[in-house]
Formats: C-alpha cells, sequence, structure tokens
C-alpha cells in the first residue's frame, strides 16, 4: 500500500467534512500515515466489549475514538477560523513551513 503524504499533524484542530459526524470539530490525537488515517478526539466514536480479564474485573463496554480516513476532515486555520487546504512554502532560513491557502499565514513550523 503506498504510504500517504497528509500534512496534517498531531493537535491540529480539524473539522469533519463527511459521514456520520459531518461539521464538529476536534483535535488530532494520533496519525496513522501508513494507512491514511487519523484519530480526532470525541469523533467516530464505538463502543468495544471488553471480556474481564479475572475473576476480580468485571467485564466492561469501552467507548473510545475510531480512525477516520484523512480525506474526510480539513485543517481549520488558527488566524481566519476556517476550513483551509494547506500548502507548503520554504523560508529564507531554508525551514520548510506549512500555509493557508486561504489566507497565506504561517502555520507553523516545522524541521528541516
Amino acid at each position: 500500500m503506498r504510504q500517504g503524504n497528509t500534512s496534517l499533524r498531531v493537535d491540529d484542530q480539524v473539522e469533519i467534512i463527511a459521514g456520520k459526524d459531518k461539521g464538529r470539530v476536534g483535535k488530532i490525537l494520533k496519525v496513522d500515515r501508513s494507512n491514511n488515517k487519523v484519530v480526532v478526539e470525541r469523533i467516530n466514536m464505538i463502543k468495544k466489549h471488553q471480556k474481564p480479564m479475572d475473576a476480580t474485573q468485571p467485564g466492561q463496554i469501552i467507548e473510545r475514538e475510531a480512525p477516520i480516513h484523512v480525506s474526510n476532515v480539513m485543517l481549520v486555520c488558527p488566524e481566519c477560523t476556517e476550513t483551509v487546504r494547506i500548502g507548503k512554502k520554504f523560508l529564507e532560513d531554508g525551514n520548510k513551513v506549512r500555509i493557508c491557502k486561504g489566507c497565506g499565514a504561517t502555520l507553523e513550523t516545522s524541521k528541516k
């Protein structure tokens, strides 16, 4: 399977643009680049039934976030507070940064 080329990172604010949680906004908790999926805080919640591990612990139903495909999320720019596409640009010092395609603001600096 081809590796994903996503510009999303942990702690980015994203909006869901497709699926049952469409329109909701959350923070990225985990990025799985090999499967092109992200886990977003309190989005795409599933219930997992867990058997008891031993006699002292009862069985339980755990609610947790399931991964969602990166094509179903869009970054929310902290400057213009709208969902935007992400561009990349090199600064004068040689650092590569992500930029907002809407307002042109720098999202954050990355390492070389």
